[in-house]
């Protein structure tokens, strides 16, 4: 937001007129106000959002906060015409009721479309799993009965769990906490060959791996630090091809705290279909009194320059209603 001073003189009187220019018009400057941050787009505590489009239409696949040690035991699903209004289409996976295998700590879900079905990757008690529906908001049910990656199959946490499907309709997983893991999913999207996983740890690279494609390039997004920091933050690479090598941008983190926002980070992005416009999620400490067990949702445009990296992202930019078109 541009803030610019006007002096204009009458007789006796000279009078200050403040002048606001919306961010993201051309001209604009970074929001200086950094004590009034834009409301959280969903209310109470939600963290680890994931958003998707599906038949004009977004939803966003959260993490339930509000408890110490993240002890939630299900997943809601939101859904919006504009990114703006959401609303709750209640529980989607409940895992004491859903699952034999994990009760609770039900993190950082993701979802992909394919073979007509939607397939929702979770992480339930360090472990990612998988469930399938044939519409976006569920019920899901459990695919496999155990987990799709076992807790201790390899270095770090077995979390966090994103799947890309490339314009070929190959589908690639991504998780972990610690490394970065990547595979090729089968075409039945509910295995892989555990020998092709091909592992890398980025400069800084924690947790909350999320990929995307634009104009032929593939970027590999990662939160850095650990989300209870202050400091949470979203950096990233990029490769052309889905499973690298992936080089590091070398401009710093593109989300990141500032002022009252605390802890930005654990994102995901969406695309408005039939534009080249970007809108990045991801969540912050709660405003007030948050902390890393007390996180709420928030959206932010998100731009690339003309080389195709990606620019810093305001978390101060308000988001105007947005339309898919028909």
């Amino acid at each position: 937001m541009k803030i610019v001073f006007y002096s204009l003189l009458i007789p006796v009187l000279l009078t200050s007129v403040t002048v606001i220019q919306r961010p993201g018009t051309p001209g604009a400057l970074t929001q200086t106000d950094t004590t009034h941050a834009p409301p959280a787009v969903l209310p109470g505590v939600y963290a680890d959002p994931h958003i998707a489009v599906f038949d004009k239409k977004f939803y966003i696949y959260p993490t339930t906060d509000g408890t110490e040690g993240w002890k939630s035991t299900n997943f809601s699903c939101w859904s919006s015409s504009d990114l703006v209004h959401w609303k709750n289409e209640k529980v989607i996976l409940d895992l004491p009721k859903d699952l034999t295998w994990a009760k609770e700590r039900a993190w950082a879900p993701a979802i992909a479309h394919k073979n007509g079905k939607y397939y929702y990757y979770f992480s339930a008690d360090v472990n990612i799993g998988v469930a399938v529906a044939r519409k976006p908001t569920g019920p899901f049910k459990d695919a496999l009965g155990k987990p799709l990656v076992r807790r201790g199959m390899l270095a770090g946490q077995m979390i966090d769990p994103m799947v890309f499907v490339d314009d070929d309709g190959a589908a690639y997983l991504y998780f972990g906490q610690g490394r970065c893991n990547m595979v090729k999913l089968a075409n039945d999207m509910v295995s892989f060959d555990s020998t092709k996983i091909v592992s890398i740890k980025p400069q800084g690279y924690n947790e909350g791996p999320f990929v995307f494609k634009r104009k032929g390039k593939y970027y590999l997004m990662w939160s850095e630090y650990d989300t209870r920091d202050p400091r949470y933050s979203v950096a990233y690479a990029t490769a052309d091809a889905p499973l690298g090598p992936f080089t590091k941008a070398a401009t710093g983190p593109v989300l990141k705290g500032r002022g009252v926002v605390k802890g930005a980070g654990h994102h995901s992005v969406v695309k408005v279909p039939g534009k080249d416009e970007w809108y990045i999620v991801y969540h912050r400490f709660k405003i007030p009194d948050g902390n890393g067990y007390n996180r709420e949702t928030c959206i932010s445009p998100m731009r690339f320059d003309d080389r195709g990296n990606i620019l810093p992202v305001d978390v101060f930019e308000t988001v105007n209603p947005v339309s898919i078109p028909r």
